[in-house]
C-alpha cells in the first residue's frame, strides 16, 4: 500500500484526525493544485472539479467537513470516469 493510499485510507476512516499538513499533502498527491490563500482559506483546484477552500481547525488539524467535500468530490470524479 502506498503512503497516498494509506493517507486517504485514514482519511476515509476518521475524517476529523486528519492533520491539516496531512491534509495539504493529500490534496497534492490527488493532483490538487494551491490556487492563493484569503485570510486563513486556501483555495485549491483540480481539473474538472470545483474549487475547494480549506482552512485549518483545532489543534493543527482539518476542519471535518472539508475532508468530506474532498472525498465526495473524489468519488464523483471517479464515478464519472466509470
Amino acid at each position: 500500500m502506498t503512503k497516498h493510499e494509506k493517507l486517504l485510507l485514514r482519511a476515509m476512516n476518521n475524517p476529523k484526525d486528519i492533520s491539516f499538513k496531512d491534509f495539504q499533502t493529500l490534496l497534492r498527491q490527488s493532483g490538487w493544485i494551491l490556487d492563493h490563500q484569503k485570510g486563513s482559506h486556501q483555495i485549491w483546484y483540480s481539473a474538472k472539479m470545483p474549487r475547494l477552500p480549506i482552512q485549518e481547525g483545532k489543534n493543527g488539524k482539518v476542519k471535518s467537513y472539508q475532508v468530506k467535500q474532498f472525498l465526495t468530490l473524489c468519488k464523483e470524479n471517479h464515478n464519472e470516469k466509470s
